[in-house]
């Protein structure tokens, strides 16, 4: 049975990560440099954890995120493209949340807590050759544009990523679980490996889609075929690089511990939407966020939310191939300009 017949199963009223009650999601791009960055906020700060499986992150700040730490909580995360380039991005956000007294507070001190991490796309073709990084910048505007609705596809990290057939883009979606509680996801879809089979309109996820959210197509036919060398995508050949950067976040109450399970949990979507997935050459990795609006019942709630987790960002990552759009010097096509289903 489809998701969409399921009763259980339905989307929050967005059916964005935002319809997690309090965040909010800001992008700003350059489709001149064909790259860009995207924010997730909150109205206060909120738990968070990350669980990474590629073999080539880039990251700042994520060794806080682990149980134990001295900070509990951190004021936003950023996904941005530009390789080490786009590390800076979260400077210019954590500039701007200083500016609006936003932060850990230590002494006469401010100091906003930014995890960040970033995808490959220096080699899509856009203008790269900058005097002065452009990634600060992007960052505060994404800050500045951060709201409860926002635009997927083409926007923000996802402005320039590819995968290996189509043009990738900024995906989401959300669910709501029996108990009340809300699931959602978050994507920049970079990845070295297919969202489709070969030759195909239809999304590796499609056993997942609600309603038409991504095509309405259903389900990829046939199995999975085994992973054999290929041309690559657009890139370096001798160092592909890539990278899917994922956040899941629910409005249930969980620790650093129980935000590192969901993040954990929640990479089996990356392998149902992605083949293959969490290459040597992808930084692929998972933040996972909890504003605690909502205490968890039981164990069984847990397994619930992890599930939502992952059929989220299954979704996520189809959503936001789905809504990628042409633009001037796109080195791969979209979906939208696949023939045939």
């Amino acid at each position: 049975m489809r998701p969409e017949m399921r009763p259980e199963i339905r989307t929050g009223p967005r059916n964005l990560i935002t319809d997690v009650g309090g965040l909010r999601v800001g992008s700003a791009e350059d489709h001149a440099l064909k790259s860009g960055v995207s924010v997730l906020t909150a109205q206060r700060p909120f738990f968070a954890a990350v669980d990474v499986m590629g073999g080539a992150p880039g990251t700042r700040e994520t060794d806080l995120l682990a149980p134990g730490r001295f900070v509990s909580a951190i004021d936003a995360i950023v996904l941005s493209g530009g390789s080490a380039f786009g590390l800076s991005a979260a400077s210019g956000v954590a500039d701007r949340l200083r500016a609006l007294g936003r932060g850990l507070r230590v002494g006469p001190a401010v100091v906003p807590i930014v995890p960040a991490a970033i995808l490959f796309d220096l080699a899509n073709g856009g203008d790269k050759d900058w005097e002065e990084n452009p990634y600060p910048a992007l960052g505060r505007a994404a800050l500045d544009a951060a709201a409860a609705d926002f635009e997927l596809g083409s926007v923000g990290a996802g402005t320039g990523a590819m995968t290996a057939t189509v043009m990738g883009g900024l995906g989401s979606a959300s669910l709501v679980i029996a108990s009340g509680a809300t699931v959602g996801a978050l994507v920049a879809v970079n990845a070295f490996g297919g969202v489709c089979p070969p030759g195909r309109r239809h999304f590796w996820a499609g056993s997942f889609e609600i309603g038409d959210e991504f095509g309405g197509l259903g389900p990829a036919p046939g199995p999975a075929q085994p992973f054999t060398p290929r041309p690559m995508k657009p890139g370096p050949s001798e160092a592909p690089a890539n990278t899917t950067l994922a956040i899941v976040a629910t409005d249930a109450g969980l620790d650093k511990a129980g935000a590192r399970r969901l993040a954990e949990v929640a990479q089996a979507g990356m392998t149902r939407a992605i083949v293959p997935v969490h290459t040597p050459f992808d930084g692929d990795l998972v933040f996972a966020v909890s504003t605690g609006g909502r205490g968890v019942a039981d164990p069984l709630e847990e397994v619930a939310l992890g599930h939502a987790a992952a059929i989220c960002l299954s979704r996520a990552i189809a959503r936001g191939i789905h809504a990628a759009r042409p633009m001037a010097g796109n080195r791969l096509p979209c979906w939208s300009e696949l023939a045939g289903t």
